[in-house]
This record gives C-alpha cells, sequence and structure tokens, in this order.
C-alpha cells in the first residue's frame, strides 16, 4: 500500500448498504461481490467509511499501526458518546504498557491450571439447557459461559458472573441501536465494577502474572504508574471484551453442528479433533465486520484514494472466506491445512490479546455440549446480529440428552 501525494473527495455515493441487512448468506454474497469487483468500497452510512474484502489488504492494515490508527475509530458504528478508552482506541507506544500488563496474566502456564475450572463452568451452564431439555446456545449458554470466563480471568467474585453477562449483554444491545441513553447507563455499571475491583487490588494486590487488575496497577510508563482514570478505563474495556463475540460464535456453532449431523457425530466420537474445529468455526463464523482504523496519511489501494481523517473497515468476516487464501471458502473443512491463518483474532499489536484464553474457552464450551448430549435441534426462529457484528445473536435449541 503505497502512500500518495494527491487528494481526493469520498464518493459521492455508497458502493454498498450493509447497515440493514443481517442475513449471513446476504452479507457473504455482498462480500464476495466487492471482494472481485471493488475490494475498497466506500459507504456514506456512519458518518462515511471504507469498507475492505481482501485477505491481503485485511491483514496489512490490521498490521500497520502507523499508517492505520486506532486512537480515532476503532468500530463502526462507534460508542454514540465517542469514548475512547485504552488499549482498544490507543496507538503506540500508547498502547503498550496496557497490552504488557494484559499480556502477562495470559501466559500459557497460567491458562492451563485455568482449563479445567472453565470446563466446569462450561458443564454447570450446559446442564442447565440439558435439564430443561432445551434452551438459547447464544444468550443463555454463550453469553453466561462467556461472563464466566471473564470472571475466572479476572478473579472477580462468584456473584460477579450473572451481573456481568445481564449488564453486559444489555450494553452490547444499545450500542448496537445506537442508543445513547442505555449506552451510558449500563456502561456506566460496567465502569462501577471496575472501579470496585481497583478499591480491592489496592488493598489486597495479587500476583501481577495471574490478575490483570494488580498487572495494570503494577505497570509503570517512564517510571510513572498509570492515571487511575486510564486504569479503570482499560479494566472496563476487559470487562466486555470477551462478551460480544462468544455469544455470536456459540450460536453458530449449535446451528451448523445442528445442521450436519455427520460432522457433529464425528467431534463427539473424537473429542481430540475439536481445537482443529473450533479453528475451522472461527475462520467460518468470525462476527466481526465492524472493526476499523482511521488512515493517518493518504493511502492508494486498488486505484481508490483514502484521505487522512477516513476510517476503514477491516471487514474479517470477509477476509476469512477470500478464496485466494482459503479454497472453497464457504465450506467447513475439518483439518484445513491453513485455517489458523484467518484473522478471526486479528492481527499485528491489537491483535486479540485474549486469543489464546478464548480458543480454550471455545474448545471446552463445544466438548462438553457434545459430551452431554446425543444431539440437538434448531428449535425456533434464528435471529441475526447487524453492524458492527454479523451471525446469529438467538439460537433456541431442542436437546437430546447423553
Amino acid at each position: 500500500m503505497a502512500a500518495v501525494a494527491n487528494f481526493q473527495s469520498p464518493p459521492a455515493k455508497s458502493d454498498f448498504n450493509l447497515r440493514e441487512s443481517s442475513v449471513p448468506s446476504e452479507i457473504y454474497q455482498e462480500f464476495d461481490n466487492l471482494r472481485s469487483k471493488c475490494p475498497v468500497a466506500y459507504s456514506s452510512e456512519n458518518g462515511g467509511f471504507w469498507m475492505l474484502t481482501r485477505y491481503e489488504d485485511i491483514k496489512n492494515c490490521a498490521a500497520d499501526t502507523k499508517t492505520f490508527i486506532s486512537s480515532v475509530k476503532a468500530v463502526i458504528p462507534s460508542d454514540p458518546r465517542g469514548t475512547r478508552r485504552p488499549p482498544l482506541n490507543t496507538d503506540p507506544p500508547t498502547h503498550t504498557p496496557y497490552r504488557t500488563a494484559i499480556d502477562r496474566t495470559l501466559k500459557p502456564s497460567r491458562l492451563k491450571r485455568l482449563e479445567t475450572v472453565l470446563e466446569d463452568h462450561a458443564r454447570r451452564e450446559w446442564k442447565k439447557l440439558v435439564d430443561r431439555g432445551g434452551g438459547n446456545a447464544a444468550t443463555e449458554f454463550g453469553a453466561n459461559f462467556a461472563a464466566w470466563v471473564e470472571v475466572t480471568w479476572l478473579n472477580l467474585a462468584d456473584e460477579t458472573a450473572p451481573v456481568l453477562a445481564s449488564t453486559a449483554a444489555a450494553w452490547v444491545n444499545a450500542w448496537r441501536e445506537q442508543n445513547k441513553e442505555d449506552v451510558r447507563f449500563h456502561s456506566e455499571k460496567l465502569y462501577d465494577m471496575a472501579r470496585a475491583l481497583f478499591r480491592e487490588r489496592r488493598v489486597r494486590p495479587r500476583d501481577v502474572d495471574s490478575d490483570p487488575a494488580s498487572s495494570l496497577l503494577a505497570e509503570r510508563v517512564n517510571g510513572e504508574p498509570i492515571l487511575e482514570e486510564k486504569l479503570i478505563d482499560a479494566l472496563r474495556q476487559c470487562l466486555v471484551v470477551g462478551m460480544v463475540a462468544p455469544p455470536i460464535l456459540f450460536g453458530n456453532i449449535t446451528a451448523h453442528l445442528a445442521r450436519n449431523k455427520a460432522l457433529q457425530s464425528n467431534l463427539r466420537a473424537n473429542p481430540s479433533l475439536i481445537p482443529n474445529a473450533v479453528e475451522e468455526f472461527v475462520r467460518l463464523y468470525v462476527p466481526y465486520r465492524g472493526f476499523c482504523r482511521t488512515a493517518s496519511c493518504p493511502v492508494s489501494m486498488h486505484g481508490r484514494t483514502v484521505n487522512p481523517g477516513e476510517p476503514i473497515t477491516m471487514t474479517y468476516a470477509a477476509a476469512n472466506r477470500d478464496p485466494d487464501v482459503f479454497p472453497d471458502p464457504h465450506a467447513f473443512v475439518l483439518g484445513r491445512e491453513n485455517a489458523a491463518a484467518h484473522l478471526g483474532f486479528g492481527r499485528g499489536r491489537h491483535r486479540c490479546a485474549g486469543m489464546p484464553l478464548a480458543r480454550m474457552a471455545l474448545a471446552a464450551g463445544v466438548k462438553v455440549m457434545l459430551d452431554m448430549t446425543s444431539d440437538w435441534e434448531i428449535d425456533g426462529e434464528l435471529e441475526y446480529a447487524k453492524m458492527p457484528e454479523m451471525g446469529i445473536v438467538s439460537c433456541p435449541i431442542r436437546i437430546v440428552k447423553a
């Protein structure tokens, strides 16, 4: 991507309009069309933004933090209040101490200790659906299990899990609808959780290698501690960063396995295949189509110029189905040789910090779901996400016990 000196105005009209679309098949078809005919497309929605659909363009955009910055806008549509929280909405070097503190708590040695704990949480939450003969794989199991993953990683009290699940879900829904007042109301509850956790850790700090709040408190910038308000912002970000994608992924995985009985039976009989299956599920169903960067200088791509200050969506859901990288991209291929090359967790310095934790939690969840059942069926209407995500947000199912 070569920077150029000339400037040009954004197109007068949109190349696409996916704002109201939520049906994945329609969205993927539009991605395919744009990828082949207009790989750098413009939309006038949400204040105007560019969208990339080719794998290499998106990978390069995500990795080049100098040309494509995060401090202006990180998601389209953005938080309607214009809030900017570290580390997601910061650029290096400001971004670095937050990621150092967070990454410290996600080392393989700690994650290994958490594996059985997460599986126990998954088993307990899935059992609630099994005992009833069904339920919602996304809004119940997916959301509640995701909350337990967050609670476990952050060392929060057990009673926080249901509160976090309901509050985060309410905040996400308000954000999707761009309801500023509801976003503020539910966000403040999350801030209260962050403030309370820091008060506790200042009095009783924990090992920095296994406690995110203590790790953030211990981090220094030029020998000085990070400002209190920035610490709270970062921890508030941590509270919800793992609450958006997992329910959608579990909704998609559950629906896929309900439709593909052979794969469901194969994974149930051969649980060692589950980690590979999870990788392919993430490639196929990553829910992100609105992650964003902003050009810091004029950039020319495929004959179009993106000017400084103009946002660009890195459409990971499109990148992961690029046929130039993933042959037969719309098919689930167990054991796909390059499945791990997907961009489901981003790329570069802003890649998902919780990537190893997410992989482990998804595998634990799928293992438990299969182990405790002999089958399940979709039992109602599926509901789908709108921008900035895509995928199944509500997946009612009927369960047959093992």
